[in-house]
């Protein structure tokens, strides 16, 4: 009888070591799936649609319609958005895969008109209201009779509003949210709101539409809510990027959303974000800050009801066990199990698959000590936990405990009640499949009757269009004569509204091309900016790696720390069109001071600022006189045998204009040409280049802003002078 229990026990754990290995090969053959999605009448490209995988992956197409997923082959893919209908596909190989969707029809939009009974429609909603969380088909039928209360002519905007938003709210809590997203969006249509709209966004989020989601609330940040509003729409997103792994953007509306609670008091939002700011810190890996909101939530937990509070040690307490901190894990599920034991009749849980039950705290405390290898400890809370769920019926945990149990007493070598307990989990095994056998079909039934009502509801919303259509089609007819004397008004008066309209779409179009024009020569200028950049990066690298080269390490150190303080400047400045003057004098002045530390047996400069010059009042831009200055010092004055020297003069000239005078009295233009390669002439300097163009555009903007001119010092051509003209505006 051992042998055969040994047997059956090395069969669990071989079919066990199986699956993880099975497990472990898919994880390693993911790949990154490419693919496109299409509209399929015209083949346009449709951004900002939500792609996953039944793995979990998740992807949003770009403008382009394109998205990259981490995917396995076998997986289904998932393509869903608002504007079409659900997408399902089953990845095959690693081909790129082009996906064509189809358009939804929009919902028809709602008229209004008088109701006769206002005080019948308003109970019947709120009976509906009453068994929303009860029996949803009950509901659903008070709301028909709502409507149906209403004789003879359509509901008002109103009435109408309530009665589909409480067909969403129906939806909604019975995880219907496909359906809840289509009566928000009606109720919208009749009367919008701000509470409907949150509501909306929520059920985009539940139905995974995360970027509609996302849109609907960052829209409702720009409305005038009240401080409870504030803090739903910045929970809303921090829940739903929170729900696609982004932990910044999380715990950053999250942490406004609190920021407004405290303001306000109001306290079981400050607890609900404290303990979220945890669970998006957990998420990210910051262990010690999810900690600390998780103590501050633990703490005000406390001072609410006695669930929240348990509510909260449990989340808490799995935190504890994704960072194996299974001790602090342990004595918080022994508070809970406790706790929960002593809840009042109305704050039992009823559901089974909450986690607030005293068979899944105790498998989990089980798992605690598992994860310790303390398995003598952990058999106690197994048995308790299959004790309490088969009370409840709550199979999957009697599954699971059961499972471990078998799988805790092989590894013990009690080979009797490991092959036991694995008899009772394989009988368990076989009740499980059955239930959910049993709960799909109900699930199907429940989902089809639900349809059903809504569809009768839509049908009589139809009806009551129909009927009111035929009416003002009567009153049409009666008026059509007087229609016809009107014709030709209305033709001349059209006439005029085209000529008055193509006057119009032709000054649109002149200011178009002037806009356009402008626009191009912007973005020239941004190119060019972004050409100078790495250039002057590349010439200031090649003088560390000279200076390094031939000095010590004291002498190198100071030099690149003032470097890298030139590289911060450079780069804060590089994003914008012009900068202040004084700026622009203080970056000149530190790349000076660099190329003299290098170069500091070639030349002395001096930099003189007139004293009746106000810097702040002129605007440059950036890295403009640069390459005239390094021109200087690499063309004329590295070349000359004794010791020459640099000047950089500002002076106002008047009001509105400035001069910059640039003046060496190096080797000078037509020698420094002597010195170069076959290959260094034969190239454009890239610097001077850039500048040329970006005075042209320039200028060609803003009216002659920049003037330019280059001239040698002394009669024997040595010596340079740059003289830089700049206009206020």
């Amino acid at each position: 009888m051992k042998f055969i229990s040994f047997l059956i026990v090395v069969v669990v754990f071989c079919s066990t070591t199986a699956l993880r290995a099975q497990e472990q090969e898919a994880l390693i053959s993911s790949f990154l799936l490419k693919g496109e999605v299409l509209e399929a009448e015209t083949n346009i490209p449709i951004s900002k649609v939500n792609v996953e995988t039944s793995g979990g992956g998740y992807a949003t197409t770009n403008n382009a319609g394109e998205f990259v997923i981490n995917a396995r082959v076998g997986e289904e893919l998932i393509i869903r958005s608002d504007d079409f209908n659900t997408v399902y596909y089953t990845i095959k190989d690693k081909q790129r895969i082009i996906l064509k969707v189809e358009s939804v029809e929009e919902l028809p939009t709602l008229k209004t008109s008088r109701s006769r009974s206002p005080d019948v429609f308003r109970s019947y909603i709120d009976s509906a209201k009453t068994f929303l969380k009860k029996d949803a088909k009950r509901s659903i039928e008070y709301v028909t009779k709502a409507l149906e209360s209403v004789p003879g002519k359509r509901a008002t905007d109103i009435q109408n509003s309530v009665a589909f938003e409480t067909l969403g709210d129906i939806n909604l809590f019975w995880e219907q949210q496909d359906l809840a997203i289509d009566n928000y969006k009606r109720s919208i249509s009749v009367k919008p709101t701000i509470d409907l709209r949150i509501k909306l966004a929520l059920a985009f989020m539940k139905n995974k539409n995360y970027q509609e989601s996302i849109s609907e609330y960052s829209n409702l940040v720009t409305y005038k809510l009240s401080n409870y509003q504030k803090i739903l729409v910045f929970e809303g997103l921090g829940d739903t990027y929170r729900l696609i792994n982004d932990p910044v953007k999380s715990v950053f509306n999250y942490q406004k959303g609190l920021n407004i609670a405290n303001s306000h008091s109001i306290t079981p939002k400050i607890t609900d974000l404290n303990s979220k700011i945890g669970g998006a810190y957990a998420q990210s890996g910051a262990v010690v800050e999810a900690e600390s909101y998780y103590g501050n939530s633990l703490d005000l937990s406390k001072k609410e009801s006695k669930k929240r509070a348990v509510q909260e040690k449990n989340k808490v307490a799995d935190f504890y066990n994704l960072n194996r901190d299974f001790d602090k894990e342990i004595q918080l599920r022994e508070e809970t199990l406790s706790e929960i034991e002593s809840l009042d009749g109305d704050e039992v849980e009823e559901n089974v698959n909450s986690p607030l039950t005293l068979q899944r705290q105790n498998y989990k405390i089980a798992n605690a000590f598992v994860g310790q290898e303390k398995y003598d400890e952990a058999i106690p809370y197994l048995e308790k936990s299959i004790i309490e769920a088969d009370k409840k019926e709550d199979l999957l945990v009697q599954k699971d405990a059961t499972r471990k149990l078998s799988e805790l007493y092989r590894d013990l070598g009690k080979f009797d009640k490991a092959a036991e307990s694995y008899e009772r989990y394989a009988n368990v095994v076989d009740e499980l499949y059955l239930k959910k056998d049993q709960e799909l079909s109900q699930a199907a039934r429940f989902s089809k009757e639900i349809i059903l009502k809504q569809n009768r509801i839509a049908s009589l919303e139809n009806d009551r269009k129909l009927n009111e259509s035929r009416y003002h089609l009567a009153v049409q007819n009666q008026g059509l004569i007087e229609k016809n004397n009107r014709v030709q008004k209305w033709i001349i008066a059209s006439l005029v509204f085209i000529a008055l309209l193509l006057l119009y779409a032709a000054y649109n179009q002149f200011k178009s091309v002037k806009q356009q024009k402008y626009a191009n020569n912007q973005l020239a200028l941004k190119s060019l900016r972004t050409q100078m950049n790495p250039h002057f990066i590349f010439n200031a690298l090649n003088s560390v790696n000279s200076f390094i080269a031939s000095n010590d390490e004291r002498a190198a150190n100071k030099y690149l720390s003032e470097f890298s303080q030139l590289m911060r400047s450079v780069l804060e400045n590089s994003e914008e069109d012009f900068i202040s003057l004084d700026k622009e004098i203080e970056l000149l002045e530190l790349y000076v001071k660099l190329e003299h530390f290098r170069f500091k047996d070639k030349f002395d400069y001096t930099l003189n600022v007139s004293e009746n010059l106000n810097v702040s009042e002129f605007v440059i831009p950036p890295m403009l006189l640069q390459p005239y200055v390094e021109n200087a010092v690499w063309h004329g004055l590295r070349y000359k045998e004794e010791r020459g020297s640099l000047e950089i003069n500002f002076e106002q000239l008047d009001s509105e204009t400035v001069e910059i005078a640039i003046v060496d009295d190096g080797i000078g233009r037509k020698k420094s040409k002597a010195f170069k390669t076959e290959n260094q002439k034969k190239q454009k300097s890239k610097g001077m280049g850039n500048i040329q163009k970006r005075i042209s555009i320039l200028n060609e903007m803003y009216k002659d802003k920049v003037d330019v001119t280059i001239e040698n010092v002394f009669e024997n051509e040595e010596g340079t002078k740059v003289r830089l003209i700049l206009k206020k505006d």
